[in-house]
């Protein structure tokens, strides 16, 4: 199918772009770190089953490419998640989901340092428009928002990107060099991460990790977001990743921006015309950067 990895990575930025809303009122809630754990455990049972009645084989790792794809997992999904949700927290869906659009260029330079997968001049313009649109949004004073942490919020926005960069930089090797499927690859990354975050919840909550479970508004919510941003968004960008380059993948799934804003007017949220021509300016970055890498 053309394009394959080109749709499945707009249509996890999509599904990312919706699950950012709900997991920021949910953030507000509970910890980031067991919002994280939770969405994590949904997801790979949701994975599990859908492996159980498509009876996929078992892939065939090496112990090396076992433990860098969970490897990938760990600093993408358990480090980088965790940090990305408590910039939800902080700066709110819009500014932290732009904030993202930092780790497309980010994974494009680590894809030519570590695969040898060539940034054309073209796309370090994609990176400068990207990495300025997102700058000149995130810069904007909102009244409504005046009690947010701003550089708290950034850092963790850009920590939380630097992790993604990391961890699909990783995946993407195994992907490319061997015949494991997207669910599959899902899956271990989604486990490891969850296995990260273990020893920290039962040290430091061991009687209240089920409490937040007892609200049913608040578990349909975790189960929405759940379904749409982690099994659904991780197995289409682990399928973007298999079939098209690192930058691109990235690029295109750095789109959510173009989502959120629509969503955020649904929702009632002003949207600054600042807002969205920085959107709009980061967007051209990461079109471009898709581009360069045809």
């Amino acid at each position: 199918m053309a394009f394959r990895g080109e749709l499945a990575a707009l249509a996890a930025a999509l599904f990312w772009a919706v699950a950012s809303f709900i997991y920021a009122r949910l953030g507000k809630q509970v910890s980031a770190i067991w919002l994280n754990f939770a969405k994590s455990l949904i997801a790979i049972g949701l994975i599990g089953l859908t492996l159980w009645l498509s009876q996929a084989a078992l892939p065939s790792l090496n112990l090396g490419q076992l433990s860098l794809l969970a490897l990938s997992g760990a600093v993408g999904i358990g480090l980088g998640d965790s940090v990305f949700f408590a910039a939800l927290r902080e700066l709110g869906a819009r500014r932290a989901l732009l904030l993202e659009a930092v780790s497309p260029p980010l994974a494009a330079i680590l894809a030519q340092v570590f695969l040898q997968e060539r940034l054309e001049p073209s796309a370090w313009a994609g990176i400068l428009l990207t990495v300025g649109g997102v700058a000149w949004v995130i810069a904007e004073r909102e009244p409504d928002r005046a009690n947010i942490r701003l550089r708290l919020g950034v850092s963790l926005g850009l920590l939380a990107a630097l992790a993604q960069a990391v961890g699909v930089v990783l995946s993407r090797a195994i992907l490319v060099q061997t015949t494991i499927s997207p669910l599959w690859s899902s899956l271990i990354r989604l486990t490891a991460g969850a296995l990260l975050l273990l020893p920290y919840l039962l040290i430091k909550m061991p009687q209240s990790l089920l409490q937040p479970l007892h609200s049913r508004r608040f578990l349909l919510g975790l189960m929405a977001a759940s379904l749409t941003g982690t099994y659904l968004g991780v197995w289409l960008q682990q399928t973007a990743l298999k079939f098209t380059a690192t930058g691109i993948a990235q690029a295109l799934t750095a789109t959510s921006p173009l989502f959120v804003l629509p969503i955020a007017v649904i929702t009632g949220e002003r949207v600054s015309l600042r807002a969205v021509l920085g959107a709009l300016v980061a967007l051209a970055g990461v079109w471009l950067l898709f581009w360069a890498g045809r």
